[in-house]
């Protein structure tokens, strides 16, 4: 039997991570963006679905027959409020909507650690800073963070849709500083944590901390542990080498807030 995966965003930097890692036989992924995808590989079995994830009917369709939705899409960094508000906020709704008239499921929302970017590294307790941690946003991106967690939880609580909020930390090839060692993802444990989304057998709605088992690692890793999430990459292999490289200070409030620099962004402003 064959299932299909909505992923939006997928042109974007954790998209293309994710498409082909999530790739497999008797899966098809329908690919949303308003950038076009890569041409798909070999046996890759992708649908494309050119279109912003704030149009209705567009959603509506892509949605259709679908058995989960990952949703990345958005503004990924901070910018003007309406762009943020339009993008991340509504286009999350819109998502929502369209999943729930399509009769969808399990829906897995990125969130991001910026959702509690002023969570400090000294104040976590000994067990590690919970997943569902009370929001603490460093930026109107983080903002939107929050409210696209909110819309979940609607979501599940109002139609019984299984939502997953994933607090997404540093999910790149490498860690390049020493907050990274700590907020790091690998781009195979990412896709090991949404699998463990698409696959679990619990429905309800959760917010799981989206980062590796770094030794570093201040966040608890206990709620992706309840979903079959058992990440396997630990940042520790590049600590010398991140380290040697860093002429920074790694007690900066930059380097010790859990937002890192985005807790000083000026709010509004575009960035590169």
């Amino acid at each position: 039997m064959t299932e299909t995966i909505v992923v939006t965003g997928a042109s974007g930097g954790v998209g293309r991570m994710m498409r082909t890692r999530l790739a497999r036989q008797g899966r098809v992924l329908r690919l949303v963006d308003v950038v076009d995808p890569d041409p798909p590989a070999p046996g890759e079995a992708v649908e494309v679905i050119a279109a912003s994830v704030t149009d209705e009917r567009a959603m509506l369709a892509a949605c259709a027959g679908a058995d989960a939705v990952v949703h990345l899409g958005g503004i990924s960094v901070e910018a003007p409020w309406p762009d943020i508000l339009s993008n991340n906020v509504d286009g999350t709704r819109v998502l929502l909507e369209a999943a729930r008239d399509a009769a969808v499921r399990r829906v897995v929302l990125a969130s991001s650690n910026h959702a509690v970017g002023f969570h400090e590294r000294g104040a976590a307790p000994e067990n590690g800073l919970a997943a569902e941690s009370f929001p603490r946003p460093d930026t109107y991106y983080g903002v939107s963070k929050v409210a696209v967690e909110a819309l979940g939880s609607l979501f599940h609580s109002r139609f019984g849709m299984d939502v997953t909020c994933l607090r997404i930390g540093s999910c790149f090839e490498k860690p390049w500083d020493p907050r990274s060692l700590w907020t790091w993802l690998s781009p195979e444990d990412g896709a090991r944590l949404f699998e463990a989304c698409l696959s679990t057998p619990t429905p309800g709605f959760r917010v799981v901390w989206g980062i590796s088992a770094n030794t570093r690692r201040w966040w608890s890793l206990e709620a992706g542990h309840e979903i079959g999430y058992h990440p396997r990459d630990d940042s520790e292999v590049y600590a010398e080498e991140v380290l040697a490289n860093f002429d920074g200070d790694p007690e900066a409030p930059e380097q010790t807030l859990l937002g890192g620099k985005f807790c000083f962004t000026p709010l509004g402003e575009h960035q590169m």
